[in-house]
């Protein structure tokens, strides 16, 4: 095995790199901007709602003295993307970092999940991951280098309940790291997941309002508690850094334990 000339702390560092970050709005998307941009990276933003200035994610990023680029694109709109691609490759830096967070989650029970709930939920969470991915994954097989960060799912492992389009989709998030993971790790591209937990998010407020429901959760956590949002800035960091060099197709849970129970 070769030898790192860096100490190890310095093989966390993110100067002069540029990390696109998808779903920075809020929650676990903005947390691992930030997370990134206090490692030394500038960020190029993108939810569908994202402010274009003066957003709660750009004060916190350029509060560290990194440049901060605010984009909008509804990830459910296929030429959208597109068009976004386009426009980041035309006005930003190369991107040395790409973190597919965008999602969503419709529930329903299987024989009430309407066309529509699946074809959204697959839409955004897994074919604008792979259109995403693979244009800047790319550019990242040309020059020799990248990482690419996907968020998964305990529904990448498991099937959940009433939210079959999404389980779906974090399954098939799952598979495209690791099959990206295969054709690129020799091209010094790498490829991961993290996996939350039960995270205080807006996707688990439904969860945590009903007593029954988060009870049963909670007795599960090892941990005991809900995850924060917080807890993803270092795995981020890890993935995105050259201290996870050697690590292509892996799925990293951030559970508090769930996955180990």
């Amino acid at each position: 095995m070769g030898t790192r000339k860096t100490g190890i702390l310095d093989q966390f560092r993110l100067d002069r790199k540029t990390a696109l970050v998808t779903g920075c709005r809020r929650g676990i998307g903005m947390a691992m901007a930030v997370g990134l941009a206090e490692a030394g990276a500038d960020i190029v933003g993108v939810s569908k709602s994202l402010e274009t200035s003066g957003s709660d994610v750009e004060r916190a990023v350029t509060a560290l003295g990194r440049e901060f680029r605010a984009y909008q694109c509804d990830f459910a709109d296929r030429q959208a993307v597109y068009s976004f691609i386009e426009t980041v490759k035309r006005d930003a830096p190369a991107i040395d970092i790409l973190v597919n967070n965008a999602g969503t989650i419709l529930r329903a029970p299987a024989a009430e999940h309407s066309d529509d709930y699946w074809d959204t939920i697959i839409e955004i969470n897994l074919n604008a991951q792979f259109v995403l991915a693979r244009e800047f994954g790319r550019d990242m097989v040309e020059r020799g280098n990248g990482k690419i960060i996907f968020t998964a799912s305990l529904l990448t492992f498991q099937g959940g309940i009433t939210v079959p389009g999404y389980a779906a989709s974090k399954g098939g998030i799952g598979q495209l790291t690791k099959a990206l993971a295969n054709e690129w790790a020799s091209k010094g591209v790498n490829v991961n997941a993290i996996a939350p937990g039960y995270i205080a998010t807006d996707n688990t407020a439904a969860l945590r309002a009903d007593p029954a429901r988060s009870r049963q959760i909670l007795e599960r956590i090892p941990a005991g508690k809900w995850g924060d949002a917080e807890d993803f800035k270092g795995v981020a960091v890890f993935l995105a850094s050259e201290a996870s060099n050697y690590i292509h197709g892996a799925v990293l849970l951030v559970d508090g334990g769930w996955m180990a129970r």
